[in-house]
């Protein structure tokens, strides 16, 4: 199994954005937010591994 390693900043800033929009809609109704809210936060936590487990993303 490989090391962690720091994702890109661009690639922490993506999941970061996908997981607090995702807990936005989850608490506010707004349209969007609140019906891919699961959505958001799951894809949030995807960029955020990926970007962990491989090199250079």
């Amino acid at each position: 199994m490989n090391n962690p390693s720091a994702p890109k900043k661009i690639t922490w800033i993506i999941g970061l954005i996908s997981g607090i929009l995702g807990i936005i809609g989850h608490y506010i109704d707004v349209q969007f937010l609140t019906e891919h809210n699961y959505i958001l936060l799951l894809i949030g936590f995807f960029v955020l591994a990926v970007g962990t487990t491989v090199k250079g993303v």
